[in-house]
């Protein structure tokens, strides 16, 4: 394979292996194994190199998938996916879709394994089943069965109506103002009062390890954080999973990442902030 064909399919490599393991780390970790094996395979013989790349991506994620679940249940406080930037400053081109978006990571966190890279690898990218099945080690039918329970939860879960990408926008832009205000009456606002507050820390710095609810409850702890932690930070507007977000740095460092579920009539429904260093290390804005 020349270098000119793996750049025109890395995007693809890299995406699938991020929606199956939630972390840019891993999923570099898979294209690297990926680019290896196809610089040494010949072939000529493959019709479909890109269907190739995406299924060897998907064996490999596949395994890492299935240890993976061991490493969670160990992992200490909440877990969130690895934040992927995704606008024009994003240092990693993938294929960009809600199955990216931190909500729709979560869902797919909830599905075993079998069930994700059904889902994955057909759904999303069209592998026909009978070359899932060949990576999941079971027939067609049996694999077209798993993708078809992951479907369900996943359109179960965007049966929810959400605001529009212009709307999304216009909250945090409010969002923004008041959180480097400290206008506990504005965020209580925009927080829907049955509002949900995670934090990811990893056990490598400061984070509640149980969900805080209650939008009055969030704004709280929201203006209690910036105002401890981060009193000089510098609040970026960027885009994670294909989704508006913010990110703030300190020192010129990022120091967390939030994602945001908000509800059709404006409200955010959940604040979703990474701080786990070791997954803020790939995360680089011009500010």
């Amino acid at each position: 394979m020349t270098e000119e064909e793996w750049a025109e399919h890395r995007p693809a490599v890299f995406g699938v292996a991020y929606r199956l393991l939630g972390t840019v780390t891993d999923a570099e970790d898979v294209v690297q194994d990926v680019w290896l094996r196809a610089a040494a395979a010949d072939l000529s013989q493959v019709a479909d190199r890109r269907a190739w790349l995406v299924t060897v991506a998907a064996r490999r994620s596949y395994d890492i998938l299935r240890s993976a679940r061991v490493r969670r249940e160990t992992y200490v406080g909440p877990w969130l996916p690895e934040p992927l930037l995704t606008g024009p400053d994003a240092a990693e081109p993938v294929l960009v879709d809600e199955s990216v978006s931190t909500a729709m990571l979560l869902v797919m966190e909830e599905l075993k394994p079998p069930e994700r890279v059904a889902f994955v690898l057909h759904d999303v990218f069209e592998v026909p089943f009978d070359e899932v099945s060949a990576v999941l080690g079971n027939t067609p039918a049996a694999s077209r069965q798993l993708a078809s329970r992951a479907r369900r939860r996943v359109t179960a879960a965007k049966e929810r109506p959400r605001a529009s990408r212009p709307e999304r926008e216009r909250v945090l832009t409010v969002f923004r103002a008041a959180y480097e205000a400290g206008d506990l009456e504005q965020l209580v606002k925009l927080l829907h009062p049955d509002a949900v507050y995670v934090t990811d820390g990893g056990g490598k710095v400061s984070a509640a390890r149980k969900l805080i609810l209650g939008g009055e409850r969030i704004a709280e702890v929201l203006d209690r954080v910036r105002r401890r932690w981060t009193p000089n930070g510098v609040v970026v507007p960027c885009e994670v999973g294909g989704e508006p977000a913010l990110a703030v740095y300190h020192d010129g460092r990022p120091w967390l990442v939030d994602t945001f579920d908000i509800a059709a009539d404006g409200r955010i429904l959940a604040v979703r902030r990474v701080l786990n260093p070791d997954k803020l290390a790939h995360v680089n804005l011009a500010h």
